[in-house]
């Protein structure tokens, strides 16, 4: 039996090293390697229902975010920074925790490891998978106790809550404070505006200049129609009375106070100086629409705040536990029986490719 071991020994050196790698891989795996406890909680993103006005903030200062995928995708990259890890070492003690415990090739070597190789190591402990066809997030944090386990993953789901809330705020906040530093100067202005208004109706007695233009302009074409109608009738007198008739005459002296009349309101519409009332409505025209764009571009501020307000709560992140941090009974890490049978099958596929090789170059040397 010692000598047909020899012989295949000396035969088959690759096999032998094969079996030997199997023997000793599976050892450490059923015999040496340490129980890992694994927590795992599934959670998904939820936003507030919160019914905002038709007035949209992205048509004053642009509007950015993405679906739930994203938000589910920044929860995942910040669950599984540098930041984090310092957050759970300060907390749980990370360090501590995976230096006690574990075998030679599973624990933190070095407890006061660098921050890149610690980080390595965490990546190596907690799994953070998306499930985009379900949109949730598979969350798997390994540990050496079920304590430990369990509240590593409970951590994150409450710090990965607060980023993603901290997050959302900080945008909505920066527009609200500038909003608000708007409205301020807005409303100054409004106010001046409504003031030169008021000042301006006050100086010339007139609450509508544009109204007393107009009023003038039809008192002007009522004139001008009277006037015409006495020129007919002056004209059809003419026509078969004396220049001397006391009728025409009547007519003549009624045609010369129209024409008065005419020119007095015609000067006070077109006067070339002074307090002419086409400039005086012009000004107060200028004035009015002034004081009508300080008014919507007030108004439309007060919306705009009033929406940006609304955008904050709904870019308020909640995560939702469909399946809450899960606190272990049983070791499930690591997975002895299929990682021997893995390296095994590896093992021999790869001794059997050295077989075929050693064999084609024997048939090649004969």
């Amino acid at each position: 039996m010692q000598g047909s071991l020899s012989r295949f020994v000396k035969k088959s050196p690759h096999w032998t090293l094969a079996f030997i790698a199997i023997i000793l891989v599976s050892f450490y795996w059923f015999i040496w390697a340490q129980d890992r406890y694994v927590s795992r909680a599934t959670v998904v993103l939820d936003s507030p229902q919160v019914a905002t006005p038709e007035f949209s903030l992205s048509s004053l200062m642009g509007s950015g975010g993405g679906g739930n995928t994203h938000d589910l995708l920044l929860l995942r990259e910040h669950l599984l920074s540098v930041d984090m890890l310092r957050r759970l070492d300060d907390s749980l003690g990370f360090r501590e925790h995976y230096s006690e415990h574990g075998d030679i090739f599973a624990t933190l070597w070095n407890a006061d490891a660098p921050i890149e190789e610690l980080h390595k190591y965490y990546l190596r402990r907690v799994n953070i998978e998306l499930d985009e066809y379900a949109g949730v997030l598979n969350v798997e944090v390994q540990g050496y106790t079920p304590e430990f386990a369990h509240d590593m993953a409970q951590m994150l789901l409450e710090a990965g809550e607060d980023h993603m809330n901290q997050m959302g705020h900080r945008l909505a906040d920066e527009q609200v404070r500038f909003l608000e530093q708007q409205m301020v100067r807005l409303e100054e202005r409004f106010r001046e505006t409504r003031a030169e208004l008021l000042d301006f109706q006050n100086e010339y007695g007139l609450i509508s200049p544009t109204a007393t233009v107009e009023s003038l302009n039809q008192v002007v074409a009522t004139l001008e129609g009277d006037l015409a109608r006495l020129q007919a009738q002056r004209d059809a007198l003419a026509s078969f009375q004396s220049s001397q008739s006391a009728e025409l005459r009547q007519v003549e002296r009624n045609i010369t106070a129209l024409r008065d009349q005419i020119s007095e309101q015609s000067e006070r519409l077109a006067q070339a100086a002074g307090g002419a009332l086409n400039r005086v409505s012009a000004e107060y025209e200028t004035l009015e629409l002034q004081a009508q764009f300080a008014q919507e571009t007030y108004s439309s501020a007060l919306a705009s705040l009033e929406n940006t307000r609304l955008e904050a709560a709904r870019q308020l992140k909640q995560v939702s536990v469909l399946q809450s941090p899960l606190y272990p009974e049983y070791p499930t890490e690591p997975n002895r029986l299929y990682n021997s049978s893995v390296f095994a099958i590896i093992t021999i596929f790869l001794a059997f490719i050295f077989s075929m090789i050693l064999m084609i170059v024997k048939d090649h040397r004969d």
